[in-house]
Formats: structure tokens, sequence, C-alpha cells
């Protein structure tokens, strides 16, 4: 349900954008430092809104990118753990773990008793 929200969300501000650029199209003139150009500033607009996704698109894939490395490393990490103890999780997704799932595979047997 986030996803569509945030879908909306996105469609809503690119017409928004769209109707604003449509709205101001009389040339401006930018100031690049080692020149000056004369462009519509529709074209300034929508040159800023793309650029500005390029960058959030970027932040995005990269942070996607840290996420799945640490879900691999814990991964890894919880077989080692499985694989020295001996415990298994349940089967079921949904269900609590009980008290049998947290006994040692081998108990020590106490012999004084």
């Amino acid at each position: 349900m986030k996803m569509q929200w945030s879908l909306i969300a996105g469609l809503v501000f690119a017409l928004l954008t769209a109707l604003f650029a449509v709205i101001n199209v009389n040339p401006v003139h930018v100031n690049f430092y080692f020149s000056e150009v004369s462009i519509p500033l529709i074209l300034l607009i929508l040159g800023c809104t793309l650029i500005g996704g390029i960058i959030v698109g970027s932040y995005g894939i990269y942070r996607q990118y840290k996420l799945q490395k640490e879900i691999k490393r814990l991964s890894t990490q919880l077989e080692l753990v499985i694989k020295e103890t001996g415990y298994l999780p349940p089967i079921e997704p949904n269900s609590a773990p009980s008290t049998e799932d947290f006994k040692e595979v081998d108990p020590v047997v106490n012999p004084t008793k």
C-alpha cells in the first residue's frame, strides 16, 4: 500500500511540475560561469527535475545494494550459528518459538543424579 501512495504522489508531483513548466515558456539567461546561454524556462525546469530524479534514483539503487549486502552477511552469519548450535528454526514462519525449540541437541547428563 505504501508503494501505491508513493507512486500516486510521484505522479501528482510530475503533473504539477509539467504544468508549472508549460506555463513558464519565456527564455531566461543562464550563467554557467564560463559561458552564458538563453534557453526557455520550460527546458530549465524539466532538466533540473530530471537531474534531481537521477540523483534520487542513484541513491535508491545504492541503498538497495547496501541492504542486499547486509542481508547476505546476516544470512551467512545465521547459517553459521545454526551449524554450530544445531538449532533449527520453526518451520511455520508466523509461529512463535516454543521452549522445546531452544533445548540443546546433546544435553549434558549430570552424573551425580
